[in-house]
Formats: structure tokens, C-alpha cells, sequence
């Protein structure tokens, strides 16, 4: 059985992704969750309800050794099923001005996304790289492109997912796995509730904010088939906001 891996897909986008590749792909659904098994079990509820299939994996990103021993586990246990989607979408933000930005808050944000990242690519990408096959899809941010004022942690953390993309993706793609990044611009999601929609929607030439379930549509079409031929590449889908 394929199956999809997707790193907090307990809520906003990575809910969106899971259930839209269940949907359109017919994979098997891995939920990954840190604490909030209640919204991870409602995407499984969303999955079985659209006749899909799914469970829940337990795990922080961040944490190399809880991720290695989980997807160990989960491939022992299922030894015919294997990962052939990954969608690094975990992350967080802790904004705030760079002189009052504090360590803690530099290194969550960073181990988060950029760690979690390498950390879950390891724990499937050896799998991936002998059966020849595979999709890795990176959440990255238009902040990691033109940067973002008060944002200098979560810029620098998808500024490197982005720069991992493109050169993970020559390494690999002689093995028929593309590695892409996606790079969303105002989303409503739980990350963008405290913003003013309003004021910040005159800057996007769309004049809105985009939908998880646009965005969603976008990561299925770069995992499916149809896409075989897309490698190194940084998709923008942000209402049309230069980057």
C-alpha cells in the first residue's frame, strides 16, 4: 500500500493536504501529530468520511530519536506498505522585531521546520530511494523568498527549507523522486487568525486571503503522476504578490 506521510496534518494546511491526497491519490494517510490528538483524529474522521484511509503517528519533528523510532516501528509493522509521499509541512511561528527575538524562540522556529525536515526525509528517503520512487514536498513560505519584517526566524527557516529543495532534489532525481516547495502567501489557517485580513489583503493582488484547500490542491497535483517531470522547484501560490 503507498502511503503519505504529512507532519502536522492535525490542523489549517497540513489537515487540508492530508485529506486532499486521501481524496484525489487514494493514499493511505499517516497523521502526523505532537499533542493535539482530538484535531488529529478529526482529519482521520474528515479522510474515512471521503472513503479513504488513514491512522495517526505520534511524534515531535524536532525530535530526531522519537521520529526514527516511530516510522521504524510503523515500517515493522507494516512491511509491504511504504512511504511514497512526504509532505514536510510542521512549523511554527514566533514573530517579533530581531532584537527582541530570544533564543528559545530562534531555535524552535528553526528545529521545527528545518530540523524536522531533514529529520523525517531521513527516516523515509532510504525506502524511497530503493524502490526508485517517491514525492517529498516541502511547506516552505513566501517569507523564505523576499523575507518578512518581524519575521526573521521563520524567513531564515523556509529560506533553507528552500535552498534544501534544490539541492536534495539534483541528488535524487536520477532515482525518479522529485523534491519541490511550495511557497504560500496569506493562507486563512490558525497561523494567520491574529492577522488583520482586511489591512494585509490590499497587498495581495487577488485582494484575499488563499484558501488551505487551495493550497492542498497544489501539493496533490506535485505528488501525483502528473508531475514526474517538476524537480527543484519553488511554486508560489500567493494571490499574486511578487516575490
Amino acid at each position: 500500500m503507498k502511503c503519505a506521510l504529512v507532519t502536522g496534518s492535525s490542523r489549517g494546511i497540513g489537515k487540508a493536504i492530508a485529506v486532499q491526497l486521501a481524496k484525489d491519490l487514494g493514499l493511505h494517510i499517516l497523521i502526523n501529530f505532537s499533542s493535539n490528538v482530538d484535531a488529529a483524529k478529526d482529519t482521520l474522521k474528515q479522510i474515512e468520511e471521503n472513503g479513504g484511509t488513514g491512522e495517526l503517528l505520534q511524534f515531535n519533528v524536532q525530535d530526531s530519536a522519537a521520529v526514527s523510532s516511530v516510522i521504524e516501528k510503523w515500517q515493522e509493522e507494516n512491511p509491504e506498505n511504504h512511504v511514497e509521499v512526504l509532505v514536510n509541512n510542521a512549523g511554527i511561528t514566533r514573530d517579533n522585531i530581531f532584537p527582541m527575538i530570544s533564543e528559545e524562540d530562534w531555535d524552535s522556529v528553526m528545529n521545527i521546520s528545518v530540523k524536522g525536515m531533514y529529520n523525517c526525509t531521513q527516516a523515509v528517503l532510504r525506502k524511497m530511494l530503493r524502490n526508485r520512487s517517491g514525492r517529498i514536498i516541502n511547506v516552505a513560505s513566501l517569507s523564505g523568498l523576499k523575507g518578512n519584517p518581524g519575521q526573521t526566524n521563520y524567513s531564515a527557516a523556509k529560506g533553507a527549507m528552500i535552498a534544501s529543495t534544490k539541492a536534495l532534489s539534483q541528488e535524487i532525481a536520477k532515482r525518479k523522486i522529485t523534491v519541490n516547495a511550495i511557497a504560500p502567501g496569506f493562507i486563512i489557517s490558525d497561523m494567520t487568525s491574529d492577522l488583520d485580513e482586511d489591512q494585509l489583503k490590499q497587498m495581495v493582488p487577488a485582494q484575499r486571503f488563499g484558501t488551505a484547500e487551495e493550497v492542498a490542491h497544489l501539493v496533490s497535483f506535485l505528488a501525483s503522476d502528473k508531475a514526474a517531470y517538476i524537480t527543484g522547484e519553488v511554486i508560489n501560490i500567493n494571490g499574486g504578490i511578487y516575490a
